[in-house]
């Protein structure tokens, strides 16, 4: 048998993204020969420990890192800063520290000052995931043809972006490294802008009329609940993406408004002309992304 990518993994924040990665070593031993998993709330260590999907749960967070090869930070964006702070004291030399933070600037700010020379860090975004979260929503295949991007730092060494752009091919994803800025403008757009509007337009169904609030939930098409399963995402996570990334997301919330209200005019007009050209240049780029997958 070969020699494990780690001997030790940790990860902190076993919920969607951190449980898939516990599975996926249970699955696959040449990633490494054994696990660790911990939470702030006891009720989810303890609820992993009824899934066996780590090696060990610990509910302590020095005992947790201080062995570990590489610690996995899967915890919301603005919880980042204060996690590392707790843990970098107690892990030991050589270890890789990375995040699955959907926001680069913002986490990279929060966890640098709180680095140690024992440790090397490499920012990592995971673009997979579900509506559901919790050590139940993970499965071992979650990263399987889905893209990991990774935004090292100057201080990340080249073995260390080597050993994880490994580990997660080992995942099933593929790799791309960008630059920080590049990173939150793009996720901006294809990611937290479409969670924001689909908890916008779900409240809007909610401040509707009665009568008429009732009749949209009875009557929902496919279209919109196709359109707003992402509604159903974790309130604290996306509390904290939005806030962290905020100048990239009002930059593409006001050029999408842009676009909105140039639609709007052109129906109030009958502009029957941009409204066609519109829709066709939307199906070309659907397409598209259906086409790369």
């Amino acid at each position: 048998m070969s020699t494990p990518l780690f001997n030790h993994i940790t990860i902190i924040g076993p919920g969607l993204i951190g449980s898939s990665i516990l599975r996926r070593i249970q699955k696959d031993r040449s990633i490494a020969k054994t696990s660790t998993a911990y939470d702030i709330d006891p009720k989810v260590c303890d609820r992993v420990r009824v899934l066996k999907i780590a090696d060990q749960v610990v509910n302590d967070p020095e005992e947790a890192v201080q062995t570990a090869d590489c610690v996995v930070l899967s915890v919301p964006v603005g919880a980042m800063g204060s996690v590392t702070k707790e843990i970098t004291p107690y892990m030991k030399k050589g270890s890789i520290l990375i995040d699955t933070g959907s926001t680069k600037a913002s986490v990279i700010n929060a966890i640098k000052p709180y680095l140690t020379e024992n440790m090397t860090y490499v920012p990592s975004h995971p673009m997979a995931g579900t509506e559901f979260s919790g050590p139940d929503a993970g499965y071992d295949t979650l990263f399987e043809n889905h893209w990991c991007l990774l935004t090292p730092t100057e201080d990340s060494t080249p073995e260390s972006i080597e050993k994880i752009t490994k580990f997660w091919q080992m995942m099933g994803a593929n790799i791309r490294c960008l630059e920080v800025k590049h990173h939150d403008k793009v996720c901006a757009i294809i990611s937290h802008l479409p969670h924001l509007l689909a908890f916008t337009i779900c409240n809007t169904v909610n401040h509707l009329s009665e009568e008429t609030r009732t009749e949209v939930l009875d009557y929902a098409a496919p279209s919109f609940r196709d359109f707003t399963r992402i509604a159903s995402s974790d309130p604290t996570m996306w509390r904290d993406v939005f806030i962290n990334n905020r100048k990239a997301l009002l930059e593409m919330l006001a050029r999408f408004t842009e676009d909105t209200q140039a639609m709007a005019k052109a129906i109030r007009w009958q502009d029957g002309e941009y409204i066609t050209d519109t829709i066709v240049q939307a199906r070309k780029i659907r397409k598209s992304i259906v086409d790369d997958k």
